[in-house]
């Protein structure tokens, strides 16, 4: 139980520096927004003016368990980051590295089974309906080039 100032505070697998606010610095983990974080620190009792080198271990641990089950703290479903999951029908929240792995399956599936959004993906295209005729020509030739002009004959 160290009450001392820490310049680096390891939570939920990332690193967070001491002088940042808890709000500002629990949105630095993969899968944690300003809503959710505010719900944490509101529901670990803390103020959300304290920095994250005045924390003790106990607080920091507090943080750890509410933010890997937060319905179980009150927090409400609507906050979380995966509504009725596709293969539990429950309502989780994934962080970190989990979240990038089920991300990325999602995208296979949607590939595997050919839907629309899994086209778009696998070709590299816009998925959610941008306009395409003028954005995202990454690695194509952009704009038009200008013919040279004749050079007018010497009389």
């Amino acid at each position: 139980m160290s009450k001392e100032y820490r310049h680096i505070v390891r939570v939920l697998g990332t690193d967070i520096e001491g002088h940042r606010r808890l709000v500002n610095g629990l949105t630095k983990i993969k899968g944690i927004g300003v809503s959710l974080a505010n719900a944490i620190v509101k529901a670990a009792g803390l103020r959300t003016e304290a920095r994250f080198g005045q924390l003790s271990d106990s607080e920091v641990q507090k943080i750890e368990s509410i933010a890997s089950d937060p319905q179980r703290f009150g927090i409400p479903p609507w906050l979380l980051n995966r509504r009725r999951d596709p293969e539990s029908g429950k309502d989780l929240h994934l962080m970190g590295s989990d979240l990038a792995l089920r991300v990325k399956s999602d995208v296979d599936l949607m590939k595997s089974i050919k839907s629309w959004k899994g086209v778009r993906h696998s070709l590299g295209l816009k998925v959610r309906g941008q306009r395409t005729r003028t954005t995202g020509r990454s690695g194509k030739a952009v704009g038009v080039k200008k013919k040279a002009l004749a050079k007018p004959a010497a009389a």
